[in-house]
Order: C-alpha cells, then sequence, then structure tokens
C-alpha cells in the first residue's frame, strides 16, 4: 500500500511540473516560411544558439563574467542537433564561419543573428546546410550561469591548462567542478587557444554534454530540492520557437544525453585549414564543400554521418 501512495504521488508531482513547465516556456517568432526553403528530412532538427547578450546584465554582472558592454548581438554558439532512427548527432557551426547571409551577401554565421535576429540565422543555417530547423532554443550569457549553479556545477576536463584574460579562464588541466561563472568563461575562452575557433566549439559542446548529463541525471531527476530549482532556472534561460513544447524539450534533452553519453556522435562541420583573412569580415573558416556536402546530406537521410565527413 506504501508504495503504491508513493507511486501516485510521485506520478502525480510529475503531472504537476509538466504543466507547470508548459506555463513556463518563452516562446519566439524564430522560423518562417520562404521560397526555396529547404524540405523536411527525415528525423529531427534543432538549431542551438548560445546568445552572447548583455541586455540583462548589471555592470557588476558584466565584470565578473568578463563580456563587456558591447552592443551588438551576436551569437556564441551556432549547433545542430539531429535524431531520428539512426541516433542523435550533434554538429557545431563554428561562428566563424563563413557563408551566404540572406540578403546581406557573405559574412561570418553569427553576424546572421545581428542583422536579423533569429529568424534570418535560423534561414542562413538552413540554405547553408540545405537541412530545414524543425526546432530552435536559445540561451543567453547569464541563462547559462544561472542554469549551472542550479545543477550545483558540472564536471568538466581539460588536457591541458587553459587560460584567457578575456573570457576569464584559468584552470589546471585535468577534472574540475565549475560553477556557472567557471563554466562561461570555459567555454568563452578562445584567444590563448592554438585552435581558436575550432577549440571553443569543442568545449562548447563538452558544456551541453556536461549539464544534459547533470539535469537528466538521477542525482537530479531523484531530488525535488534540485530538480524544481534547475528546471525552473533552465526554463527562465531558454527561449524557443512557437511550435516547440515540453514533450520536445524533453526528447531534445535525451539526446543530448545520448551524445554526452557517447552514443550519438558529436562533430564539427568541415573546414579547409585555419582562419583566412577577408576584407570586411577578419579571419573567417571557410567549410570544406565535398565534406560538409556528404555530412549534411547524411543528416538530412537520417543515416550516420560517415567518417569521411567527420572533422
Amino acid at each position: 500500500m506504501l508504495v503504491t501512495v508513493l507511486v501516485l504521488l510521485a506520478l502525480a508531482l510529475a503531472v504537476a511540473l509538466f504543466f507547470w513547465a508548459g506555463g513556463q516556456l518563452r516562446q519566439m517568432d524564430a522560423l518562417s516560411a520562404y521560397p526555396g526553403r529547404p524540405a523536411a528530412g527525415k528525423g529531427t532538427n534543432w538549431l542551438l544558439v548560445g546568445s552572447d547578450s548583455r541586455r540583462d546584465l548589471t555592470h557588476r554582472q558584466q565584470q565578473e563574467l568578463h563580456v563587456g558592454h558591447e552592443a551588438v548581438r551576436n551569437t556564441d554558439t551556432v549547433m545542430l542537433l539531429h535524431y531520428g532512427d539512426s541516433g542523435p548527432s550533434l554538429v557545431s557551426l563554428p561562428r566563424d564561419s563563413y557563408v551566404a547571409v540572406p540578403g546581406h551577401g557573405k559574412n561570418k554565421i553569427n553576424a546572421a543573428y545581428g542583422l536579423g535576429g533569429a529568424k534570418l540565422l535560423s534561414r542562413t543555417v538552413e540554405q547553408a546546410t540545405g537541412l530545414r530547423v524543425d526546432h530552435y532554443a536559445e540561451v543567453d550569457f547569464l541563462g547559462l550561469v544561472r542554469v549551472v549553479d542550479a545543477l550545483g556545477g558540472v564536471r568538466l576536463c581539460l588536457d591541458a591548462p587553459l587560460k584567457d584574460e578575456k573570457s576569464g579562464a584559468d584552470f589546471p588541466a585535468g577534472c574540475s567542478r565549475m560553477n556557472g561563472t567557471q563554466a562561461l568563461a570555459y567555454v568563452r575562452a578562445r584567444y590563448s587557444d592554438p585552435k581558436g575557433d575550432l577549440g571553443r566549439v569543442q568545449r562548447q559542446r563538452a558544456l551541453i554534454s556536461a549539464v544534459s548529463e547533470r539535469m537528466l541525471g538521477p542525482g537530479t531527476l531523484l531530488n525535488p530540492f534540485r530538480t524544481v530549482p534547475a528546471l525552473d532556472a533552465a526554463l527562465a534561460a531558454l527561449r524557443v520557437d512557437g511550435r516547440t513544447g515540453v514533450v520536445d524539450l524533453t526528447q531534445m534533452g535525451l539526446s543530448m544525453k545520448q551524445v554526452a553519453k557517447g552514443s550519438g556522435t558529436a562533430t564539427t562541420v568541415p573546414v579547409t585549414g585555419p582562419g583566412t583573412a577577408v576584407a570586411g569580415a577578419g579571419d573567417v573558416l571557410v567549410w570544406d564543400a565535398e565534406r560538409a556536402r556528404r555530412l549534411f546530406r547524411a543528416l538530412r537521410t537520417d543515416e550516420p554521418i560517415p567518417t569521411s565527413a567527420e572533422k
């Protein structure tokens, strides 16, 4: 009898959290129809975006987080998450990727957000990859910090020491538990990294995987005193497209956890080499056209990414 009561209480709590979470979702106009939009492929595609907005930061927070006070709003993180019968794949699109921005010529992919917001960024990604984006999710600096803190920190590992004055990163080699401010510094570091933006996207994937694993791990799910604050912080941090609901977010989170556990693929769009200087755009990364085509074709047809297409 006691077990039955406990199960019913757990179910009631789960149902209550489900409906509460649905009411907390912040939706935005991020996807649109337009002539020549790629047709839907097999599986589901998410565009995951990390905004570098300082809009909600106080001057003191800007200093503590080492993010400055720039008014231009771009994106620090652009990723595609695909899942279907072939399992999940997480693909980083480096912010310095040199692509066509509809109506604005060629530029870095992160400039699309500053020029036209989420709708132009999603259209830019669709046109560059040939993939239709089904869902969009965005989080900003402060939101990321609050989510990591609500989870009690996340465990991140480094093969070598990482020090970057501009991001505030100063970490020894090895694994450590990082709070929100430290995790932001870790993920934003790139100027002291010889790999530049390519090194940063690897840390971005590592952080997202760590957050997903922590959020959906037993230490959080089985502890209501951690579940509710973590879920509250995550919902406050996120903005999603108008068609995305709690079930969609749950599926996305579970796919991210699979990637973190090694049962999915994590990679970066192949590029032709290190940064190339382009007038008006600065140092950019040029995609390897043939390998990128094979990568995106595999996602469109929901097939495993061929080794020849991975970075």
